[in-house]
């Protein structure tokens, strides 16, 4: 639903009427009923093709730039007769502005007003609405025309409503407000004014005001729609029941579209009228088969009646109709839902959350992807796509925590990846020192890696280890941990190193924590008869 400033110069407390012109359409566009004013204005033209009061008021009905393919091929079906009427030129060099023709169409508003001498305020009003209404028309020029019409017409509610809208073109919010109550000291119920205060307080988001002004513009007005519309709009995002009452109000008041219907739908949808929002959604189908967007909404529809057989096929088909450019991360995110609800079709969840993650621009949002991801891929058991989906959860997450560095760490050793493990591992350490978890899973990382030891690069890590472990050994881990680490680095010291001393030391310190530990035992008697002399135990055994 678009918004126009022709609307105000319409209808809005005008005084300057040009003759013969259609009352009912002009109603009509002011309150931004486009499609019935057209089907009347067509009718008028017909009786009387050389009106251009009435072709000027047709040109209205396509409002903004993307209409102007519409509005050519409806000016061009103008008589001969009527092309040099000063309110034509105004509706034609409106077309040319549209279409970037600058030069072509100052040159038809100038004609305009040199031929009514500046003098007569709907050719000065037209000119002037004719750049506002372009995307590339200045508001400058605008309101220098509009100053010349004011002088002719001081009473006229119109002229200054057109006046705030090209304060709000250029964006002086200060002035436009002026330029709008001036309109309502003129006529104190010109809705469309009190509606584009309330879109000044839109824009600087003060909804205690805007909602006030567009309640204004209804009671000043029952039948303006745009009113309807917005207030719909606010309540959206906090009240449904309050979104639907007004959007039926504007509803009524609007010329039917589908887009009107889209919108009902999705309130049906919202408000858990889940079988009527699948009733409207098939029927708009039926006529738009290949609007993507329908699809969609009746999948969430079904997905609301937990039918998601039916909500899978008829996502299936949103994507088959839709085009790539107007997915958005949602669409995927509902596809991996539905396909994590089918046992075996775990790798298609992956490949649509992948997608959603890739469409998120909320960082949030797409770590909650990424731990979904790092959930399916545990179950899976496949370690390499957790610890994928592990590190892009962690980093640069700041709701992240040391299980998720730690989990991260521990999918690469699981998968074998004990290089990636080493570096997730070292940063556990640089984070979190004083715990003996980064330590241990390092030097097991590194002993797998280094599974001969011929490298000995476990050693360092497991020093470093029992550096900690040694501090408390009173801990059931840190003895187990500690247990093993003084066995690695013994085994390390007797068959690399060959010192068998130092190897009998470190399964001394075994001893020392586990007198009955039978290994140890075991292999201190082996390796004393190595080095030729019994080596006292703990305990004088």
């Amino acid at each position: 639903m678009k918004k126009t400033v022709t609307a105000i110069a319409l209808i809005c407390g005008a005084t300057s009427s040009f003759a013969q012109e259609q009352p009912d359409a002009k109603n009509l566009i002011y309150h931004q009923r486009y499609t019935s004013a057209r089907e009347v204005l067509h009718a008028s033209l017909k009786a009387d093709p050389n009106n251009a009061g009435n072709w000027y008021l047709l040109s209205q009905t396509f409002p903004g730039n993307d209409n102007a393919a519409a509005l050519r091929q409806e000016l061009n079906a103008a008589p001969a007769e009527v092309r040099n009427q000063p309110m034509f030129e105004v509706a034609y060099g409106a077309l040319l502005l549209k279409e970037d023709k600058k030069d072509s169409a100052a040159a038809l508003f100038n004609h305009a007003m040199e031929a009514t001498k500046e003098k007569d305020a709907n050719v000065l009003a037209g000119v002037a609405n004719a750049h506002l209404d372009a995307k590339n028309g200045d508001p400058q020029f605008a309101l220098a025309v509009l100053d010349k019409a004011i002088k002719r017409e001081k009473k006229d509610a119109e002229l200054s409503a057109l006046q705030g809208d090209a304060w709000r073109r250029i964006g002086d919010g200060t002035a436009a407000y002026k330029a709008y109550s001036e309109a309502l000291n003129k006529n104190k119920d010109c809705a469309a004014a009190l509606y584009q205060l309330g879109k000044i307080f839109v824009a600087q988001k003060n909804d205690q005001l805007y909602v006030e002004y567009f309640d204004k513009a209804i009671a000043a007005d029952s039948l303006y729609a745009p009113a309807y519309y917005e207030l719909y709009y606010h309540y959206y995002y906090r009240d449904l029941p309050e979104a639907m009452s007004y959007f039926l109000k504007y509803k009524r008041h609007s010329d039917p579209s589908d887009d009107n219907e889209y919108q009902l739908t999705d309130l049906l949808y919202l408000t858990k009228n889940y079988e009527p929002a699948i009733e409207k959604a098939k029927t708009l189908i039926a006529t738009s088969p290949n609007n993507a967007r329908l699809y969609k909404l009746l999948a969430y529809s079904y997905l609301g009646l937990s039918d998601t057989a039916t909500a899978m096929s008829t996502m299936k088909q949103y994507f088959a109709t839709g085009h790539d450019s107007n997915y958005v991360a949602k669409d995927f995110e509902t596809m991996a839902e539905l396909y994590g609800t089918q046992a075996g079709m775990e790798d298609s969840a992956i490949a649509y959350y992948e997608k959603a993650a890739e469409r998120q621009t909320d960082s949030t949002a797409a770590y909650a992807y990424y731990k979904k991801l790092t959930d399916i891929s545990k179950k899976l058991k496949n370690y390499s796509l957790e610890a994928k989906y592990s590190g892009r959860f962690y980093t640069g997450n700041d709701q992240a925590t040391n299980l998720d560095l730690f989990n991260w760490g521990l999918a690469h050793f699981r998968a074998e990846e004990y290089i990636q493990a080493d570096t997730v591992f070292g940063s556990y350490i640089a984070k979190y020192p004083e715990q003996a978890f980064g330590y241990y899973w390092r030097a097991r990382a590194n002993s797998m890696h280094d599974s001969t030891m011929e490298a000995g690069t476990a050693i360092p890590h497991y020093h470093n280890l029992i550096a900690i472990l040694e501090k408390d050994t009173s801990n059931a881990t840190n003895k187990k941990w500690l247990i093993e680490a003084y066995g690695y680095v013994a085994a390390y010291e007797t068959n690399k190193e060959k010192d068998f001393p130092e190897a009998i030391t470190y399964l001394q310190k075994i001893l020392a924590i586990d007198p009955d530990n039978k290994d140890a035992q075991r292999y201190i008697s082996v390796l004393e008869k190595n080095v030729g002399s019994k080596q006292p135990t703990p305990g004088g055994k």
